[in-house]
């Protein structure tokens, strides 16, 4: 079966950095998008940043300069670098993979928690 696991979520001063890691598992991954969205209390979903199998990368206006998302097929596994964290980055933060065809097929992994607060 396929699963993604998020980890690197905390607590981080308002400043700080922190390093998110999605390891997938159940499938090759090489022709998916890979990336993560994320979820503040009463708000919806959005995007943050993906990459894609040829590595065209995409970051909301909210991130750019400050979060880097990187892939390492060999393992799988889809990285996002947080620098400069700011109290309105405080989310759950979620990997996603969806396949890049005209078959909809998509997976969520259970998320983890970022707090930003002084």
């Amino acid at each position: 079966q396929v699963q993604l696991v998020e980890s690197g979520g905390g607590l981080v001063q308002p400043g700080g950095s922190l390093r998110l890691s999605c390891a997938t598992s159940g499938r090759t991954f090489s022709n998916y998008r890979m990336g993560w969205f994320r979820q503040a209390p009463g708000k919806q979903r959005e995007l943050v940043a993906t990459v894609t199998s040829g590595g065209t990368i995409t970051y909301a206006d909210s991130v750019k300069g400050r979060f880097t998302i990187s892939r390492d097929n060999a393992k799988n596994t889809v990285y996002l670098q947080m620098n400069s964290l700011k109290p309105e980055d405080t989310a759950v933060y979620y990997c996603n993979v969806k396949r890049e065809s005209w078959i909809l097929t998509e997976y969520w992994g259970q998320g983890t928690q970022v707090t930003v607060s002084s």
